[in-house]
């Protein structure tokens, strides 16, 4: 059965639309509950769920829609508020919760929503559960209703942030401190907007915090990973050692260095790969990334000893990878970064704590750490589309992309896919002249926008 609710992180959609409506979203609560009350090895009598949301206004309907839903199968419910994606996935088993449920739609807008389903092990559900409850979802759940004895009940859960906070501080190495460092750290106006704060300050950073007065709306607006002009700006005005943006949901980071550049999700694998491997901790001298890192990821890994796996884009398949042959760093360019000895998913907190370990373990700067790494230039085009096709039935896609693979052959690379998250298709090209790279993405982005939009 071919997924239709979920895609590459979740279920997500706009608000109060296909899949996102109430209705929905009520049955995907049932589903799940179904699943959780047949599992002969859950943890509780009355399976228990623990959800957590960013500060999106339609996270309340959400939330009341999945709580009925799981509650009208016998299933308890502790709501824990705004709470980082990350914090969900460590609370699940802290809590030893059945399973865990983030209401997020990440990086996106305020009029879009998701659902993102943890485990009991503190890890994203496999596609395989994915198509199960996809398939309840499409029957009638009424002859699996708990009994009216039986109906779950619901509780607020008031200390959640603390758990998190000190679980995040922990993946700071005990001898070091912040003190004397001045942090630029910008929430998104999203779910960290309380705890990351409190996370550096806690550790004795000066912190300067942007997006942290969420009003329903501006989630993500012109705040955030996705906008670190912002942080740069300000890094740059306090003169501060780094900036630190998260993005909506907190589960990454993208990180800007005391001259006002930009350090993404490669530059931060970059500098914990290597400092990893100085320590011997690197293990099988592997570091897993996505087919969107820049190719001059490769490059430095390679001079240095360190293989670099690939992965299909999305955090959930790093993770995959990184499990099946234990590796224990990977992420992605746009900041989901996996420490998994610390956590089971992308943390953009955890993940900004380590590069500062570096800084402090070895007394560089994050400018002098972000030299380390050259990139190749990089192209990538984002293309609205209404309608998905197999590309290889577009008309012309197949001679345009050979053609540009054979001028591209041994110095660059083309990448094409459909976006799992927005209605959008992305054309990657990468090369050694911008000119050149820029021309060609151009090309296949006029022919798929001219067929799909």
């Amino acid at each position: 059965m071919a997924k239709k609710l979920f895609g590459t992180d979740g279920i997500r959609g706009t608000a109060n639309q296909f899949p996102m409506t109430p209705d929905i979203v009520l049955k995907v609560g049932q589903a799940m509950g179904h699943l959780l009350m047949k599992n002969p090895a859950r943890r509780n009598s009355h399976p228990k769920v623990v959800i957590g949301k960013d500060t999106r206004l339609s996270g309340y309907m959400v939330e009341l829609a999945l709580t009925s839903g799981l509650n009208s199968m016998g299933v308890h419910v502790e709501l824990l508020g705004p709470l980082p994606t990350p914090g969900i996935g460590f609370v699940t088993r802290n809590m030893r919760a059945d399973a865990g449920i983030v209401i997020s739609a990440s990086h996106n807008a305020y009029m879009d929503n998701g659902i993102k389903i943890f485990g009991a092990d503190g890890y994203k559900i496999p596609d395989t559960m994915e198509r199960e409850i996809e398939a309840l979802v499409a029957t009638d759940m009424t002859p699996f209703l708990a009994g009216s004895n039986d109906i779950g009940r619901s509780k607020r859960i008031d200390d959640a942030d603390g758990r998190y906070i000190v679980y995040a501080k922990n993946a700071f190495p005990l001898e070091f401190t912040l003190e004397g460092m001045r942090i630029v750290l910008d929430c998104a106006n999203g779910a960290s907007y309380k705890v990351a704060p409190a996370i550096f300050q806690e550790l004795g950073a000066e912190v300067i915090v942007l997006g942290n007065a969420p009003n329903g709306f501006n989630i993500n607006d012109k705040a955030g990973a996705l906008y670190p002009a912002r942080t740069a700006e300000a890094v740059l005005q306090y003169r501060a050692d780094v900036g630190i943006s998260l993005d909506g949901d907190a589960d990454r980071v993208v990180m800007v260095d005391d001259k006002g550049r930009v350090v993404n999700g490669d530059h931060i694998l970059a500098i914990a790969a290597l400092h990893l491997k100085s320590r011997g901790t690197l293990r099988a001298n592997t570091v897993v990334a996505t087919q969107m890192s820049n190719f001059g990821l490769d490059k430095l890994m390679n001079e240095n000893g360190i293989k670099v796996v690939r992965t299909d884009v999305g955090d959930k398949y790093v993770v995959e990878e990184m499990r099946r042959n234990d590796y224990c760093l990977g992420g992605e360019q746009s900041g989901h970064i996996i420490f998994l000895d610390q956590s089971t998913t992308g943390d953009g907190s955890v993940a900004a704590l380590n590069v500062l370990a570096v800084m402090k373990a070895t007394g560089q700067t994050l400018s002098e750490l972000n030299e380390k790494m050259d990139d190749v230039p990089q192209v990538l085009i984002n293309t609205r589309v209404r309608r998905r096709e197999e590309l290889s039935k577009i008309k012309g896609y197949t001679e345009l992309t050979n053609e540009i693979e054979k001028s591209l052959a041994g110095k660059g690379r083309l990448f094409v896919r459909f976006s799992g998250t927005e209605p959008l298709i992305r054309v990657l090209v990468e090369g050694p002249d911008r000119t050149e790279i820029s021309k060609y993405a151009e090309q296949i982005a006029s022919l798929l926008e001219k067929e799909l939009a």
